[in-house]
């Protein structure tokens, strides 16, 4: 065999093993979502963004509700 050859083969082989070793991590189940007591428009024509939560530093975080124009 080629020096070439067998250097893409070993390749190849290292590449199909190591595509194996990724691991997706398990987050925990999201908690329930806050209840939020929804302030007075400040203007008209504002719409209420509803809180959520969302991953961040291992653990979920609670976005809080907010106005948007």
């Amino acid at each position: 065999m080629s020096r070439l050859l067998k250097a893409t083969l070993a390749a190849t082989l290292m590449a199909a093993a190591l595509s194996g070793c990724i691991v997706e991590p398990v987050h925990p189940r999201r908690p329930p979502p806050l209840v939020e007591v929804v302030p007075v428009a400040p203007a008209p024509g504002y719409q209420w963004v509803r809180g959520h939560y969302r991953w961040g530093n291992g653990q979920w975080l609670w976005v809080p509700g907010h106005w948007r124009y």
